[in-house]
């Protein structure tokens, strides 16, 4: 049997345009809408870095490239605030710029998220990888858990050498918003996934488990994109793709540990929002 390869690699897809943030969005990425004082995509690419990845790939488009400043240094700023109280507040994205090597790929023709991904295959070559969506921003919030969601999903394919997806119990009619898994529980809160289907209507929903936005895939995965036909909205849906690996090959679903924000939605970011600030900002 061969060693299990280590996952090195995630991919964010980030080139959407946030219009549900309009006008907000209309000139600024919807990745870098900060929850308290911190983008999005930097909570993110710290939850990359405990799973234990150190190469970050961005399938970017136009207008992101505030993204690419981000993890860049900003000689200007860092002149003005060296040896002010102020620098502090640098440490948290030093940190990460120091333990990431970050790659930009532009996502020519927004197509879907399968399309995204498969628009970074030159980044990932043949190797398993990562995939985070920063609009689900993941939370850790018990402290006998030692990793949030991604960490979680990467333990568990370590364990099994196959590809991996988070999912959550969804409440009634939010279904239609999700894919959604069918399956059966194999160990506690770990699924073995026999199909999928994309945004069902709520009757039809073979399960409540949706699916959010953390995966971890093989690199196989990138030949069931490629013949995946455009499906929800013509687009080249990842879900498509990865429930026709599913019906060949084993897929796991892990309903993580941990509280997930939809930062995609208004309410769900103020949620965030709250949550942050109370838990970091808010003397005790």
């Amino acid at each position: 049997m061969q060693p299990v390869k280590k996952i090195r690699k995630c991919l964010f897809p980030v080139a959407g345009y946030g219009t549900r943030f309009l006008p907000a969005t209309k000139a600024m990425p919807k990745e870098m809408l900060p929850v308290v004082n911190k983008p999005l995509i930097q909570y993110g690419v710290e939850e990359a870095i405990e799973a234990g990845i150190n190469q970050v790939g961005f399938i970017t488009g136009r207008g992101k490239r505030a993204i690419a400043d981000h993890f860049d240094t900003s000689y200007e700023l860092e002149h003005q605030i060296r040896g002010t109280s102020k620098e502090k507040h640098l440490e948290d994205i030093r940190a990460v710029m120091d333990t990431c090597d970050f790659i930009f790929m532009r996502q020519r023709e927004m197509l879907g998220l399968g399309h995204a991904i498969l628009t970074g295959q030159p980044i990932i070559g043949d190797e398993p990888f990562a995939v985070i969506l920063a609009d689900d921003l993941c939370a850790r919030t018990d402290e006998n858990v030692s990793k949030r969601a991604l960490g979680q999903l990467v333990e568990l394919y370590e364990k099994y050498n196959c590809s991996v997806i988070a999912i959550e119990e969804v409440p009634g009619d939010n279904i239609s918003s999700y894919g959604v898994i069918s399956g059966r529980e194999i160990e506690d809160s770990v699924y073995e996934v026999d199909d999928m289907v994309e945004k069902p209507k709520p009757e039809d929903a073979p399960s409540q488990l949706g699916i959010i936005g953390r995966y971890v895939l093989t690199p196989d995965i990138f030949e069931y994109i490629e013949k995946t036909p455009p499906g929800a909205n013509g687009e080249v849906q990842i879900t498509d793709a990865i429930r026709t690996l599913a019906k060949e090959k084993r897929v796991l679903a892990l309903k993580f540990k941990g509280h997930r924000f939809d930062c995609g939605s208004i309410d769900g970011f103020v949620e965030a929002t709250n949550y942050y600030y109370q838990r970091d900002h808010v003397k005790k």
